[in-house]
């Protein structure tokens, strides 16, 4: 049942009513690619950083709870949301520097990730293609160190600005500060909900050096000789690869791949494969083994199983998905099903990527 969204006492509204862009009771279905129906308390799109320092007083006085959207494709709303949203419209591209081995970029933390990727191999700046249709806006991209086909963001990243929600402060962020893992960062875990992204300045190639050693990847790409291989046969083979496996969230509501791919250790690795034949891996270093969520899923019986108004993607396992635009809870029932099973069948932990809220 949908939580009824908190009464405003007439001073705070009246207090709201001053606030560029503060609006109350605003539907978040349109903004999360999940289509779940959540409301919020308070609501604001940040078109300017200058905003936000008003914006996040006004949290602060009233004590609320904060969540920071950006493209909504990798957020789960578990109900409505009892605080301030601050949707992050901010736009802008700015070569800051460059030298005899790389452009530096600087873009603005609500710009769309996949049109900046685009952007990107038109001018000439290498680095982005394995990393082509991403969902999602450019702040969020540090937040989960997003990654694909043997590409992170953390290897191209230069830093980032940010305010601190508890001050209001402009902070600078270089990579070491982030401490990215496999699609985790500082944001993730201690930093989580203190600060806002404005900025992220990305640290591009002038010269191309191709990564296409991820099996998918090179299949796609051997019809081509890799001495005339391109970043833009990359790219496009990449948005290929994706658009056949993935479902489009404007047609199907999903949050892309909702389980990252668990690491498991080489004894555990070495039991398992014993067990299971064909059991799909990528080695990480000498002690640990990435296995694929979505053969581990699918093997286990859950491609294209349906809970009522959600789904397993009959496609890609990997993928839960909500055409019947059910609450977040639905969906999050049918992951923790697919978790247990995972856990009884493999003895392997399955974590989810999105973030939920509240």
């Amino acid at each position: 049942m949908r939580r009824a969204v908190a009464r405003h006492s007439p001073t705070t509204v009246n207090r709201a009513r001053h606030i560029v862009n503060l609006q109350t009771d605003v539907d978040l279905q349109p903004y999360n690619t999940l289509a779940v129906p959540a409301r919020a308390e308070y609501y604001a799109e940040v078109t300017e950083r200058g905003q936000l320092p008003e914006l996040l007083q006004f949290a602060r006085e009233k004590a609320l709870p904060l969540l920071v959207l950006g493209g909504g494709s990798n957020v789960i709303l578990k109900g409505d949301f009892p605080g301030l949203v601050l949707h992050i419209r901010l736009t802008g591209k700015t070569l800051v520097d460059e030298d005899r081995d790389y452009y530096r970029l600087k873009v603005a933390a609500g710009e769309n990730w996949h049109a900046l990727v685009q952007y990107t191999l038109e001018q000439g700046y290498w680095g982005l293609e394995n990393l082509s249709l991403i969902p999602g806006s450019v702040g969020a991209a540090p937040i989960q160190n997003i990654g694909a086909y043997g590409v992170e963001l953390k290897d191209v990243f230069e830093r980032l600005e940010a305010v601190d929600v508890a001050t209001g402060e402009l902070i600078e962020f270089n990579k070491d500060d982030c401490a990215f893992g496999y699609r985790d960062s500082l944001f993730k875990r201690e930093g989580r909900d203190r600060y806002v992204i404005v900025s992220v300045t990305l640290r591009l190639l002038r010269q191309p050096h191709l990564k296409v050693t991820y099996p998918s990847l090179r299949e796609a790409l051997a019809s081509v000789p890799l001495e005339a291989l391109t970043p833009r046969d990359v790219g496009r083979a990449v948005c290929a690869i994706r658009q056949s496996k993935l479902p489009d969230p404007m047609a199907i509501p999903n949050v892309g791949s909702f389980f990252k791919n668990p690491l498991v250790g080489l004894d555990q690795f070495m039991e398992l494969q014993m067990h299971h034949p064909g059991l799909v891996s990528y080695p990480v270093d000498a002690r640990h083994v990435k296995l694929a969520a979505g053969w581990l899923i699918d093997r286990a019986g859950w491609k294209g199983v349906q809970r009522g108004p959600v789904a397993v993607h009959s496609e890609q396992a990997l993928v839960l998905t909500n055409p019947g635009r059910a609450p977040g809870a639905k969906v999050l029932a049918l992951a923790e099903e697919i978790r247990h099973s995972i856990a009884a069948e493999y003895n392997v932990d399955l974590e989810a990527e999105p973030r939920v809220y509240p």
